[in-house]
């Protein structure tokens, strides 16, 4: 155990944020903490770490634990450039570097007694320094720039001339390089394109420490996560397995749950009617059977009534016209600032009806093509078309046009004057915005909330072709299921920016990924763009081997090749049959995991979950195995 919270309770005046939160946290577990909004979880980890006091319970860590701790609106103001600035995690090694340097010069120019005693302390130093793994830290440092997104150019630039998410994405680095015995690591992704995001996973999935993460990213927990602590309703409760296990157990755990409150409801109700007529009977014996049965009564475990989920966003988009069948046509358009280009001939089409992610690293320019397409740009050539009766409604991400000194219900009706007071009501009821909550003004609203307002805007304009930014950030998970719902049941035309790859997967029937010099379309889902991805690296593989063989290789060494090759597709199918062996096992785990006998049963759940754990632990070795033998 390197973590455990036992009862902690934590209110805000007469506001209940947290009550009786217990949980615990192994070495190495990799845990995700999710729950709405406003639910506690930001709260939980800043009590953790000391940064809020707590009103009852306890928060144990071993004293030599190490603890780091990411936070959404973490950023670091410096002069350094971004490798100075996550060199100075090394500060301690790099010392060390500079003594056992400083050691060699001596020894140079020592001898007898002194230069046993330099050769004995530097050898000491230099098990010391390998305990840090101090000889590897400079190219841990690159790897790090690089996976969090920096060019090589980027990583000498100063920190005072970054945007913020910029910083913050080096605050993170910073933290990940630090190694400590327990990262907390709250929305970690927020800054992140989907490359880096990929790469976050698999460092963290080697991570040798325990992790703990706060994130709406469904596709990231599912890669990374073994453990789900839900935060609800001012309580906790663990799930495990990932997030798409602890969504479907949920549904269950919460059914049985309504089920158990209704029979003892029923069994109390009927005991009461007993009572009741027993002591109507007025007989000695009648009142004694009265009085046993109340004590039984009493002594009851009273079970709660499930309570309400938070209230969740319910949007209905429907358009007011249809337009023609060719909505954008998009053709050689290339785009520059200051001369520096930013992409070239990019053409694609978009039909009436298709749902379509934009997708691509951060700064290729996907939120500027959406700017042209709008005409708040002029490209430096092409051209941009839209169709017939194209009505488009546009989600900025910053949400640019909402005006902040405006109340929430004076923003709508400002828009919209023809709407009545009762129909703007009804709408902003839609997007959980009753009572008073109206007239709050947008400067006083979180990031969600304000998301939330831009997509009510959008829902009242009647648009049949929406181009959404990002329209993911902020929401939680529930608010994105709800948006998730719409989309696909939405009967006009969308493009959207994302880096959500389970909401891409939710709802995209075509991706366009876009790159400096072309747009590459991809009709599915994520699922099937990285299936693609794959496909077009075997087959770049497969194509330079054969360039290869036939340009630099004899007749007898392509013998020689041939019979490793077959003694390689051995290999390769001895894997592929133990990797399908294993991957049906898991499947039978997991189902076993959802009946009735086992879910019901804590210890027998947690045999079948290590079980399992240990399947996909040998899994990841087996595909290891797979990717070198391919590689």
């Amino acid at each position: 155990m390197i973590l455990a919270l036992n009862n902690v309770s934590k209110s805000f005046g007469t506001d209940v944020i947290l009550e009786n939160i217990s949980f615990h946290i192994e070495e190495k577990e990799k845990v995700g903490i999710v729950g709405v909004n406003g639910a506690g979880k930001s709260t939980l980890f800043k009590i953790i770490t000391g940064e809020l006091s707590l009103d009852s319970g306890e928060v144990i860590m071993p004293k030599s634990g190490a603890l780091g701790y990411f936070s959404q609106s973490l950023e670091i103001d410096s002069s350094k450039t971004i490798y100075g600035e996550l060199l100075t995690v090394f500060e301690p090694v790099m010392l060390i570097e500079q003594q056992l340097r400083d050691m060699e010069s001596q020894m140079a120019h020592t001898k007898g007694e002194e230069l046993d005693r330099l050769m004995s302390n530097y050898s000491e130093l230099s098990h010391k320094m390998e305990e840090m793994d101090g000889y590897s830290y400079q190219s841990r440092i690159r790897g790090v720039i690089k996976g969090l997104g920096f060019s090589d150019d980027e990583s000498s630039q100063t920190i005072n001339e970054l945007s913020g998410g910029q910083k913050t994405r080096v605050a993170l680095g910073k933290i990940l390089l630090q190694a400590p015995d327990i990262l907390l690591l709250d929305e970690p992704t927020n800054h992140l394109d989907i490359d880096s995001i990929r790469w976050l996973e698999d460092f963290l999935k080697s991570y040798k420490g325990a992790v703990v993460i706060i994130s709406h990213d469904r596709y990231f927990l599912d890669r990374v996560i073994g453990k789900v602590i839900e935060i609800e309703n001012r309580k906790a409760k663990e799930y495990f397995g990932n997030y798409s296990y602890y969504a479907e157990k949920k549904i269950i755990d919460r059914e049985i749950a309504w089920h158990q409150y209704i029979n003892q409801q029923k069994e109390i109700k009927h005991q009461e009617e007993v009572i009741k007529k027993l002591r109507e009977f007025n007989r000695e014996k009648s009142i004694k059977r009265a009085e046993s049965r109340e004590k039984m009564l009493d002594k009851m475990e009273r079970i709660e009534a499930p309570e309400n989920l938070p209230d969740k966003m319910r949007l209905s988009i429907k358009p007011l016209k249809e337009s023609g069948n060719d909505v954008l046509s998009v053709n050689s358009l290339s785009m520059s600032f200051d001369s520096a280009p930013l992409f070239s001939n990019i053409s694609f089409d978009i039909k009436k009806g298709e749902k379509v992610a934009l997708i691509g690293p951060n700064g290729i320019g996907k939120t500027t093509l959406f700017r042209i397409i709008l005409s708040k740009l002029e490209p430096v050539s092409g051209s941009v078309k839209l169709g017939s009766n194209v009505v488009i409604g546009y989600y900025d991400q910053e949400q640019s046009d909402l005006n902040l000194n405006k109340t929430i219900f004076d923003e709508i009706s400002d828009t919209y004057p023809d709407l009545t007071v009762t129909q703007i009501r009804n709408v902003l009821a839609a997007f959980v915005f009753t009572g008073d909550d109206v007239f709050k003004t947008i400067d006083t609203l979180s990031g969600g909330e304000k998301g939330r307002v831009a997509l009510a805007k959008i829902m009242l304009s009647k648009a049949n072709f929406l181009i959404l930014d990002e329209p993911t950030n902020h929401l939680d998970i529930n608010s994105k299921e709800i948006l998730e719902q719409a989309l696909k049941s939405y009967e006009g035309t969308v493009l959207y920016i994302s880096h959500d790859r389970y909401f891409i997967n939710q709802t995209a029937q075509k991706i366009i990924e876009l790159t400096k010099d072309k747009a590459v379309t991809y009709l599915g889902n994520y699922d099937y763009y990285m299936e693609k991805l794959e496909e077009n690296k075997t087959e770049e593989k497969t194509q330079e081997t054969v360039t290869e063989t036939e340009n630099k290789i004899d007749w007898k060494k392509q013998k020689e090749i041939q019979a490793q090759q077959r003694k390689k597709e051995n290999q390769i199918k001895k894997l592929e049959n133990e990797i399908s062996e294993t991957e049906d096992k898991i499947t039978e785990l997991d189902e076993l995991l959802d009946t009735e006998e086992v879910y019901t049963n804590s210890m027998r759940s947690r045999e079948v979950y290590e079980e399992k754990e240990a399947l996909e632990e040998k899994l990841m070795i087996l595909y290891e195995e797979w990717e070198n033998i391919n590689s």
